[in-house]
């Protein structure tokens, strides 16, 4: 495996069933100013055909194995060298590339090794009690249910939006499924330095595989696994809706509820953390506060302290908000111009562009206030910190809180917490102080993926 230097730009080679493959041809990746900084090879349909079918043939990782081999693998990608780059170096082509905060960036580098390393007893959280682990437990003679895959190979189309996306499969692999990972293309460094610490640490070649490809590629890659999570808008979430095969990921329309017999004031620091933290990028950041009340001050504060946050390039060491190429900036401050007409704009109402003068721009924040709990604008999400802010009232109800990753409950109402918990659209409620953008090892994202990818069995008998 190798990320050389054989030209001024790191090459990031495929990572196949035989070793690393380069591509005579390879796709140019670019950072925030328009600057090469590496070039990405793309296979084609038919390596991809090939790779799935010798992920079919190959074992699971052996579970005798695996705990210590996902400890050397987190250790690893937080601080080893991978392919060529150590962790400082693909820290900042992260950041360069993505736009990303450094900061962001480093923090996510530390969760995601942890997630690596907790990958195998994460994923067993979400093993029903009632089963065992495989037909060999003493349990299974007298019968028993047994926790079983629902297939062999899981593939990955991932998105760049935030190096964290990269966590889910980690529990597939851990489950025994053998992997394919399709790397964005605007930040691939995450996905290749994940797949080379395991690959490092002993995952077999067959069993794991890196394969960037344009997207008639990547629908091979689907077609040719027994499960797969495809990241993207909601054109892909419809687009998947009826194949039980494919886990849509898509907008994560996370919300804020605050009612009235809780002081927001005393919980603003949880508020404008949730809209801004991570640089506002991630599906867990909040771009929606509902209020029951007057929402006009909620919004005032808000905007006056996302105001303040500088507007710096990605790699400084004091950036907090996300930067991109100039010409996509602008579209996006005119895309939100459009969004936001007739609302009453609190920030960004000039627009959201601040121009860095290399080529690239920083995305600033925005704040609109709506005048109901249903305004579309609410189904609005935008990568950078921008938030809705609207009235929320009992006769609302839960409906317009559905549709929610994440939801931050600020209230003291039992009746209605029971309520949201009960409403099958919102994945995740956090209750009381708690920003929309806390997760932890073992606990589900979006549900547990194993849901997904595990069943069942009864089984009886013995040898």
């Amino acid at each position: 495996m190798a990320a050389d230097r054989t030209t001024d730009s790191v090459h990031l080679d495929a990572l196949g069933p035989r070793g690393p493959y380069r591509t005579r041809d390879p796709s140019v990746v670019k950072d925030v100013s328009g600057a090469e900084v590496a070039r990405l090879s793309l296979v084609p349909p038919v390596y991809v055909t090939r790779a799935m079918a010798a992920l079919r043939k190959a074992e699971p990782v052996p579970a005798r194995d695996l705990d210590a081999l996902l400890a050397t693998a987190g250790d690893a990608f937080a601080s080893g060298t991978i392919g060529g780059l150590g962790v400082l170096e693909y820290e900042h082509l992260v950041s360069r590339t993505s736009g990303t905060p450094l900061t962001v960036v480093r923090a996510a580098t530390q969760g995601t090794a942890r997630f690596v390393r907790q990958a195998r007893s994460s994923a067993e959280r979400g093993r029903p009690r009632g089963t065992v682990s495989g037909w060999r437990d003493p349990a299974v003679r007298q019968g028993h249910a047994v926790w079983a895959r629902r297939g062999e190979v899981f593939a990955v189309n991932a998105s760049g939006n935030h190096p964290g996306v990269h966590r889910l499969w980690l529990e597939a692999l851990a489950l025994g499924y053998r992997v394919a990972v399709r790397p964005s293309r605007r930040e691939p460094f995450t996905p290749y330095r994940l797949v080379g610490a395991l690959r490092q640490a002993g995952v077999g070649e067959d069993r794991l595989v890196l394969l960037p490809t344009d997207h008639r590629a990547a629908d091979t890659m689907v077609r040719g696994a027994d499960r797969a999570v495809v990241y993207g808008g909601d054109e892909v979430v419809a687009r998947y809706a009826h194949d039980s095969r494919v886990l849509p990921q898509g907008p994560g329309r996370t919300k804020i509820l605050v009612t009235a017999d809780t002081d927001w004031r005393d919980h603003l620091d949880t508020i404008v953390g949730s809209v801004g933290d991570e640089g506002g990028t991630a599906c867990v950041n909040a771009t929606a506060i509902l209020v029951e009340g007057d929402p006009a001050p909620v919004a005032e504060a808000v905007a006056a302290r996302l105001s303040v946050l500088p507007s710096l390039p990605p790699q400084d060491e004091h950036a907090v908000l996300p930067v991109c190429p100039l010409d996509r900036a602008r579209a996006l401050s005119s895309h939100l111009g459009w969004v936001a007409a007739g609302t009453r704009t609190w920030l960004g109402g000039n627009g959201i562009v601040d121009d860095l003068g290399d080529g690239s721009a920083v995305l600033r924040p925005s704040v609109h206030q709506v005048d109901s709990a249903d305004a579309v604008q609410l189904r609005t999400e935008l990568p950078f910190p921008c938030v809705w802010v609207a009235p929320w009232s009992r006769t609302d109800g839960v409906a317009p809180l559905r549709d929610t990753l994440v939801l931050s409950a600020l209230t003291h109402d039992g009746a209605l917490l029971d309520a949201l918990l009960a409403e099958p659209s919102i994945a995740n409620l956090h209750i009381g102080d708690h920003p929309t953008y806390w997760m932890a090892p073992g606990v589900p994202h979006d549900s547990y993926l194993s849901d997904f990818l595990m069943r069942s069995k009864a089984v009886i008998g013995s040898l």
